[in-house]
């Protein structure tokens, strides 16, 4: 398959495209990495350098893609950290000429706009922006549990209030939500949970809580979450094997002692995921 990638680019470190080319790569699919800033590394630093590019330098990079006469054979278009509310619109406009010369083609919306632990960590005008006028184009959407929260302005805590907010995001436009980073009062300690909501159901997977906070992991779901429903058709085998590559990532980066994602070091549970967690109907 071939996607084309608009995401924030971190030179050091695996964040936005830094942390979804080379997975996608290494499950045998070809990337179109579009960058919509060109960072040193993740903001979580406090401390960074590099420019936010401007929309129309984004937007031209996609039209030098287009012009290549590519975008027929375009699979699927994925979308992160936006950094400017200008580009939520570059983003729009690519899933249109992407769609017009692909009708198969689909759209995944990763809103990155913030966590439960942080808050909104974006450009207030980016939020509104991507609820009101990106969500509604897109077929998947992963948001985390604070970010679903927003997009549907409910307060999903619960299993059944967070199954209840992913069908109110479907009600948006998406077929599909992938919820990550659910916790909620009931569950098992030391515990995290995915959740993946369609319109045919609805189906959790629960994993270790391991001791980390990895900027990127979100990414790095995202874009293993498309590849795998786009290639199987089945939420529930791509949120198992989607869970599986993950935790096999953060384990390696646990074992590694570092602060970064290691994703070339756990390069072997994305390509072959053990498939250790149970996936379960919920709805």
């Amino acid at each position: 398959m071939r996607f084309l990638s608009i995401q924030s680019f971190v030179s050091y470190g695996h964040v936005g495209n830094s942390a979804a080319t080379f997975p996608l790569q290494r499950l045998g699919h070809e990337v179109w990495p579009v960058p919509t800033v060109v960072f040193s590394n993740h903001t979580g630093y406090g401390a960074w350098r590099g420019p936010l590019l401007a929309p129309d330098d984004v937007r031209a990079v996609v039209t030098g893609i287009a012009e290549r006469g590519v975008l027929p054979t375009c699979d699927a278009v994925l979308s992160g950290y936006l950094g400017d509310p200008g580009i939520c619109e570059v983003v729009v406009d690519a899933v249109g000429r992407v769609k017009a010369a692909n009708p198969e083609a689909t759209y995944t919306c990763d809103p990155v706009m913030g966590n439960a632990t942080s808050g909104c960590f974006v450009d207030p005008a980016i939020p509104p922006v991507i609820r009101e006028r990106v969500v509604p184009h897109a077929d998947v959407i992963t948001p985390n549990q604070f970010e679903l929260g927003f997009l549907t302005d409910t307060s999903p805590d619960s299993l059944t209030s967070t199954l209840d907010s992913a069908e109110a995001a479907l009600r948006m436009g998406p077929s599909t939500v992938l919820v990550t980073s659910v916790v909620r009062p009931d569950r098992p300690e030391d515990t995290i949970e995915m959740i993946a909501v369609t319109g045919d159901g609805a189906w959790s997977v629960r994993t270790p809580r391991l001791p980390i906070q990895a900027n990127g992991s979100g990414d790095l779901t995202a874009a293993l979450f498309t590849a795998h429903l786009r290639a199987t058709g089945s939420p529930a085998v791509a949120l198992g094997l989607t869970a599986s590559s993950v935790v096999g990532v953060l384990r390696a980066t646990i074992d590694a002692g570092e602060r970064e994602l290691q994703i070339v070091l756990g390069q072997d549970a994305i390509a072959s995921p053990a498939g250790e967690f149970e996936v379960e109907q919920v709805r």
